[in-house]
């Protein structure tokens, strides 16, 4: 927690403020750890209606004590313009965009409409499904209003699939988003990712390693009777035990030892790019043969037999068969499409 090399930016506190004693226990507990930055959910957004909601503004007046009686900067989560109305009225440090707002355009407009001339640093989740443009767009309503400080928070994406995540890293889409946006800090959330205490650790020495700015930690002073997401929040004290075993590489070490190797991926890409170009050269000949024979373009069974094969070949050369299939899928759409170019002319 405290920001020195060898401990990351980290947000801390419940997932929900629930009532006065919590928020204020779990908070002086954060201090005593190092922690500079307190968070807490005083609205929240339930999937179903029924469940623990959020106190509203009386929390708000909570993490305003917090922050008085602490030292510590404080957040939480808005969804509304009167949602960032009353966070002001309150002397909220940051405000954070949740996961469902910023799937939202319409959401996120009237965000910026309220944020509009207010230097407050404002994080943006990502949104629920894996939209990189979605969540980009949402940093850009912000921006267009004048929030300068800004940052992302990498929280996972939902999916059908059962995993041992509640929400899938997908780690491709904030490295896509950091080459995007160089600038941008990226924070990441383990706690929603993992959805599980006994993978918050794994998964921030994970960010770590791919170079995230900060972690956003669920931390309670008793997790098993918290009100909401009881299963992914860990005491102050295991929290600050996570943070003592992280391992933070030096992002300073020049590159010119490993100058050759590079060398030699590019070399290697190219021989891929050209192998490419006469695979897909050779696909043209076969939809002008298909064009000539009045055949159909998709050939099933073909295509399953390309996947199942370059799949189990992958596995023998020590690579993830999934991750073969996902090449070779993205290589049959292309030579699908330069098939039905042909047939069309």
């Amino acid at each position: 927690m405290p920001s020195d090399q060898k401990r990351p930016f980290v947000i801390a506190g419940p997932c929900s403020a629930e009532t006065e004693e919590q928020v204020m226990k779990t908070a002086k507990q954060l201090a005593q750890k190092g922690c500079h930055m307190f968070r807490a959910g005083v609205w929240k957004p339930r999937t179903k209606p029924g469940g623990f909601e959020g106190h509203g503004e009386p929390a708000l007046q909570w993490l305003k004590q917090v922050k008085e009686e602490t030292g510590m900067l404080v957040t939480t989560e808005v969804a509304t313009p009167a949602h960032v109305e009353l966070a002001m009225k309150y002397g909220i440090d940051i405000m954070w965009v949740g996961a469902r707002t910023s799937a939202n355009p319409f959401a996120m407009q009237a965000l910026a409409d309220a944020l509009r001339g207010i230097d407050i640093p404002v994080f943006v989740k990502n949104p629920v499904n894996p939209d990189l443009e979605l969540w980009i767009g949402a940093l850009e309503r912000l921006n267009g209003a004048g929030i300068k400080k800004l940052a992302a928070i990498h929280r996972g994406f939902t999916s059908y699939d059962k995993t041992i995540y509640r929400n899938l890293p997908m780690w491709q889409i904030p490295i896509e988003l950091r080459r995007r946006i160089p600038d941008l800090a990226i924070i990441c959330d383990p706690s929603h990712i993992g959805g599980r205490r006994d993978l918050i650790a794994p998964l921030c020495q994970q960010a770590m390693d791919l170079g995230a700015d900060g972690l956003i930690i669920e931390s309670h002073c008793d997790p098993d009777k918290a009100w909401s997401d009881a299963k992914q929040q860990v005491t102050p004290d295991v929290l600050d035990y996570i943070l003592s075993l992280l391992v933070i590489r030096d992002d300073t070490v020049t590159t010119e030892g490993i100058s050759q190797l590079r060398k030699q991926i590019d070399e290697l890409d190219n021989q891929v790019m050209d192998v490419l170009a006469k695979r897909m050269r050779v696909c043209r000949e076969i939809g002008q043969y298909k064009k000539e024979h009045n055949m159909t373009v998709l050939q099933a069974q073909r295509y399953n037999e390309i996947l199942d094969k370059r799949g189990a070949q992958g596995t023998l050369c020590g690579m993830d068969s999934e991750f073969i299939k996902k090449i070779y899928e993205a290589i049959h759409e292309e030579s699908v499409r330069q098939q039905i170019e042909i047939i069309n002319k």
